[in-house]
């Protein structure tokens, strides 16, 4: 979906990416002109080193781009879609340097904007990844819809970097302030973070896995996973396996133990999910595996994937939405060769059988309880 923001320093048509003119969700919301509002009424000067960090679509960076920011993302398509949107914009790509939530941050920061993650612990991570740029004259300015802005996530901000305060609701969006203080006693960084599997989840039962901070359940396994481990399909020779949405990688990790002679493909539009899943394979296993932050399966040849395993969300950022699992089968169909399967697992009530038996013309269940299916489906004909 196509929309105009209107900001002080005039209008931005944005889109989130990839582009879909069926869909139906902005890619800016009241958090991101509130913030920009404060910007321009306030006496803050937007020079130096201007960081901005958890950008979603490129809409604050793209407003700014004048002041050439560097933009900080975890999320590979967020990154697309402020490319995209600069261009609508006529500015340069260079004029916003892109890096991602595993490179080196600046080493000095001047005005630092926060678009408050969904993730605590992504918040966590990055604040002690920047305080080390922040000086005690560094603006930092926070933002977020109300109900993303918890009083957990006031304490992040001031036991990491000091003092901090929030303005008054508008349009259910709220600013956080902070005041940075130089010498603040801060505990180290808990992320990356590893933890030890439990029994009963086949043969990475006692194994480690290791997460980076934002990766869904990043501190236990999670009850989903756990079931679709319980249920893996047999494979053996020298197959191609693809963990589309690999997350921390566990279930890729447990096919390439269950067959070395396998090759793995861990994919994840996520960078902190591909470091975990890299982590993970690299503390178990041994074999060929390739990790890729990508859009699903692109760049990956059509018919020549034997299994892919999937886990697709249904969340973006607070919406619920059908349409990354929707692209993820999409992807997997046109990856898999004739005869190969697509494994998928998910919660009962969202439908994805009826999915795939459009895509596939075929959907099977492997094992179900009261919360989770899984469902398989197998590729039928030869075209894409």
């Amino acid at each position: 979906m196509n929309d105009r923001m209107t900001t002080p320093w005039g209008d931005y048509e944005l889109a989130r990416f990839p582009e879909d003119p069926r869909e139906r969700l902005r890619a800016w919301d009241a958090a991101d002109t509130y913030l920009l509002q404060h910007l321009a009424e306030s006496d803050i000067s937007l020079t130096g080193s201007v960081v901005i960090v958890g950008d979603r679509w490129g809409a604050l960076a793209t407003a700014l781009s004048s002041r050439r920011p560097t933009q900080i993302t975890d999320s590979l398509l967020a990154q697309e879609a402020t490319r995209a949107n600069l261009a609508r914009a006529g500015a340069e790509e260079s004029a916003v340097r892109l890096l991602t939530t595993q490179d080196p941050p600046p080493e000095r920061i001047d005005v630092l904007i926060v678009r408050v993650p969904k993730s605590l612990a992504l918040l966590e991570d990055q604040l002690h990844r920047l305080a080390p740029g922040v000086h005690e004259g560094t603006v930092v300015v926070g933002t977020g819809m109300v109900k993303e802005i918890h009083t957990s996530t006031l304490h992040l901000f001031e036991r990491i970097l000091g003092p901090t305060r929030t303005s008054l609701a508008e349009k259910k969006a709220r600013l956080i302030f902070c005041t940075p203080l130089q010498g603040i006693a801060r505990k180290s960084n808990p992320w990356p973070y590893s933890y030890e599997l439990p029994d009963g989840v086949g043969v990475v039962s006692g194994r480690t896995v290791v997460n980076h901070a934002g990766v869904f359940c990043a501190d236990r396994l999670d009850i989903g996973t756990r079931f679709f481990l319980q249920h893996l399909p047999r494979s053996r020779g020298a197959e191609l396996i693809v963990d589309l949405g690999c997350g921390n990688g566990v279930v890729g990790t447990a096919m390439a133990l269950a067959n070395p002679e396998a090759e793995l493909l861990f994919a994840d539009e996520s960078y902190q999910a591909v470091a975990s899943a890299e982590a993970t394979y690299r503390t178990n296993a041994d074999g060929v595996a390739e990790f890729r932050v990508a859009d699903g399966l692109a760049g990956v040849p059509a018919g020549s994937v034997d299994l892919v395993l999937n886990n697709p969300p249904f969340h973006s950022h607070q919406a619920t939405t059908d349409t990354t699992a929707w692209r993820m089968f999409s992807d997997a169909r046109r990856a898999l060769r004739p005869g190969g399967e697509l494994w998928v697992i998910g919660n009962r009530h969202l439908g994805y059988h009826l999915k795939l038996r459009r895509l596939f013309g075929n959907s099977e269940l492997v094992a179900g309880d009261a919360k989770f299916v899984i469902l398989r489906a197998v590729k039928k004909d030869v075209s894409p």
